[in-house]
């Protein structure tokens, strides 16, 4: 186990030069939510497809060279309107939830496997997903607005080198908001979620799941998955894992419609509507933290510019330094890499030759990912230029 202070990180990671150039006068986001770039990403960076439209690739501009990876649902080409495609998973049909939940078993399993020493390794995954209504213009808008699953390992001695991140940073601060959860919401929150009936994941003591080297996550409700890697081949688990996310969505959506109209109605959409009612409603700090925040969007119109008024969340995988798994989820304000909700911060700067030194060993693990995956029946591997024939050349 590394000896270390606690404090967020800033990691260092480089990447390639994008393979095109966004257009003069389009914003990045705006371009890297066309179907035009899309389309070029499957082509340039595609690993496996299948019929209902999930698409594993590797990131062009990662988190991590040593395993990078994402799992997305691209509806790019038959939802022309980045708007209006799905960016959770309750949004998807229960066949491809059940898709989309087992490809990610299979990563997620490759990467506990490949990388077995929790002292050495911070491995993860999870989604982070945003408000419908928020302009794909604003900074804070993820590269590709659609629902994906996002697949990172980390070297340990990595994080404990790497410099303590600003205090003030947007990402970790989320524009005031995570502090306001911690300092006014953190024991409503936790209470509200200690009402869910579950069988695989087994609530944590505040904070019990913090990574020593970061000291995050801060103030949220976490799980222990009972049973560790074994329990993700359970259908039960899954189902808590969304049960914890239409928790989130219903304490979210209650807590915003105060904020926006004072408007203290049960959600009709709502999965637990007593829990809204007894826990919340009735709770002072609640109300306290609603008023707040309206007032500070009545009175501040940058920070009325940084509200999102739908769920926005980050939801997560981990697993700690003891090597328990744990899931937790949070808010997501600002800064959209669930990385952040570990106390991450990723800066990424162009050197082809620093990647270029890592490509072949990341680029070969995700081609062993990719038969695993076709070996389950979840799907035909792609060629690309990087990969012609399944195996790693240089471009």
């Amino acid at each position: 186990m590394l000896k270390t202070t606690s404090a967020p990180r800033e990691v260092i990671t480089p990447h390639r030069k994008l393979p095109l150039d966004i257009p003069e006068g389009v914003a990045p986001t705006e371009f890297y939510n066309s179907p035009c770039n899309l389309r070029h990403l499957a082509r340039e960076n595609g690993l496996l497809r299948n019929p209902l439209g999930f698409l594993l690739y590797r990131k062009a501009i990662g988190h991590s060279n040593l395993f990078d990876s994402s799992i997305i649902f691209d509806t790019s080409q038959r939802v022309l309107d980045p708007m209006g495609r799905p960016v959770r998973r309750d949004q998807l049909t229960r066949e491809e939830n059940i898709v989309f939940s087992r490809m990610t078993k299979v990563v997620l399993q490759y990467m506990l496997e490949k990388y077995p020493d929790p002292g050495e390794h911070l491995v993860f995954c999870g989604e982070a997903s945003l408000d419908a209504t928020w302009p794909l213009n604003k900074p804070g808008v993820p590269s590709i607005r659609m629902i994906h699953n996002h697949f990172m390992v980390f070297e340990n001695e990595l994080l404990a080198a790497s410099r303590p991140a600003a205090d003030d940073n947007p990402n970790l601060t989320d524009s005031g908001h995570n502090g306001l959860f911690l300092n006014y919401l953190s024991d409503v929150y936790l209470r509200f979620f200690k009402v869910l009936k579950l069988e695989v994941l087994r609530p944590l003591p505040p904070d019990s799941g913090k990574l020593g080297i970061t000291g995050y996550p801060q103030g949220l409700p976490s799980w222990e998955i009972v049973g560790g890697a074994q329990s993700l081949n359970d259908g039960r688990f899954w189902r808590e894992y969304d049960l914890v996310l239409k928790g989130f969505l219903d304490f979210y959506r209650a807590l915003f419609a105060l904020v926006s109209a004072e408007d203290s109605r049960i959600p009709t959409e709502a999965t637990f509507p007593d829990q809204i009612e007894n826990i919340l409603l009735y709770s002072d700090d609640f109300h306290q933290a609603a008023r707040m925040l309206r007032l500070q969007v009545m009175e501040d119109p940058a920070f009325a510019n940084e509200i999102r008024w739908q769920p926005a969340y980050k939801q997560i995988i981990y697993r700690d330094e003891e090597g328990r798994l744990i899931v937790t989820i949070s808010q997501n304000s600002v800064g959209n890499a669930i990385t952040e909700i570990l106390g991450i911060v990723v800066k990424r700067v162009a050197d082809e030759k620093a990647y270029a030194e890592a490509e072949e060993h990341l680029v070969r693990q995700l081609l062993e990912v990719r038969t695993r995956l076709i070996k389950y029946n979840l799907g035909t591997g792609m060629n690309t230029p990087s990969w012609p024939n399944g195996a790693f050349t240089p471009v």
